[in-house]
């Protein structure tokens, strides 16, 4: 059985502790989906969901992406992935205008996650491998994400 490879407390790390967070929410949101749990309690785990992909995706937008197009020189690969983002955001957007009661609510959600799914393993087989290999300062980079994650949750929560 292989190990997992020892956390370097890098950016790649940070980024992928929120990709394993918003995994743990899809499948508890998958068995409240399955045992036609409340709508309340299934639209508050939807909204909290789509917030934590939304400053997930906007941390990677802003500060990783630049950052690995300039080092690994796969713009294919970027470019996959910001178009997987603004796919993501318009189902985000969907789901966040809807409540939970309505036709195929709980559908968009789980396509949400599966889409989520398939993103994550090309960043992680795929980008997070290159950045990892090239000269990116991923422990700068880090911190920037960290700071820039603290900004945008404490805007979620004033606007809650």
């Amino acid at each position: 059985m292989s190990k997992a490879p020892p956390k370097k407390h890098d950016a790649v790390d940070l980024l992928d502790a929120d990709h394993i967070k918003v995994k743990k929410l899809f499948q508890e949101f998958n068995k409240l989906a399955d045992a036609k749990a409340p709508a309340d309690a299934r639209k508050a785990l939807a909204d909290q969901i789509c917030m934590e992909l939304t400053v997930h995706a906007q941390i990677e937008e802003e500060i990783f992406y630049p950052a690995a197009r300039a080092a690994i020189h796969d713009d294919p690969l970027l470019d996959e992935a910001t178009v997987e983002h603004a796919s993501a955001k318009e189902l985000i957007a969907q789901i966040e205008s809807m409540a939970a009661d309505e036709p195929l609510f709980d559908a968009k959600v789980i396509v949400l996650g599966e889409y989520i799914d398939h993103h994550v393993t090309e960043e992680r087989e795929e980008m997070f491998e290159k950045a990892r290999k090239s000269k990116m300062d991923l422990m700068g980079l880090r911190d920037q994400l960290a700071a820039r994650k603290t900004e945008l949750m404490a805007e979620q929560d004033a606007t809650v």
